[in-house]
């Protein structure tokens, strides 16, 4: 088994206070984040929503790269882009769709296969199993030439 840790140090109240990400590996050290850059477009931090649409993107890119592997494929450029919508849920919220948009060029490989992929790591990938919750997770894979 294999466990990762992140961290939160958290000062102040909910609206005005601030809060520092970190990472194990120091990916992420004391990164900055809070109420404006989660909700009012402030783009000197990050926000929970950014940090789990780029788990989710690497995720599926793996998955999607290894699926493609054992299919006998090698694949050259794979680029994935996750965005996570945060919709308002009485006085809460809820992240109610994720969208994951994949581009990739993988020689040798028609159409259908590639989409066969390309939804088997979506719906295999780590990630995507934990996010079962999330009402609309969808994926639009493009095979570049």
């Amino acid at each position: 088994m294999i466990e990762k840790k992140a961290s939160i140090h958290w000062e102040g109240a909910g609206k005005t206070g601030a809060g520092k990400v970190s990472t194990e590996t120091g990916a992420l050290q004391g990164y900055p984040y809070g109420f404006a850059s989660r909700f009012e477009g402030d783009r000197k931090g990050t926000n929970p929503e950014e940090i789990l649409g780029a788990a989710h993107a690497a995720c599926f890119t793996m998955a999607f790269a290894i699926a493609c592997e054992k299919a006998g494929f090698a694949t050259t450029a794979i680029d994935t882009t996750a965005a996570v919508r945060l919709a308002k849920d009485g006085d809460a919220f809820k992240i109610d769709r994720i969208a994951l948009t994949l581009e990739a060029a993988v020689p040798g490989i028609d159409e259908a296969k590639f989409q066969e992929l390309a939804q088997g790591a979506k719906k295999n990938c780590p990630l995507s199993k934990a996010l079962a919750s999330v009402p609309e997770i969808t994926l639009q894979a493009k095979l570049r030439a």
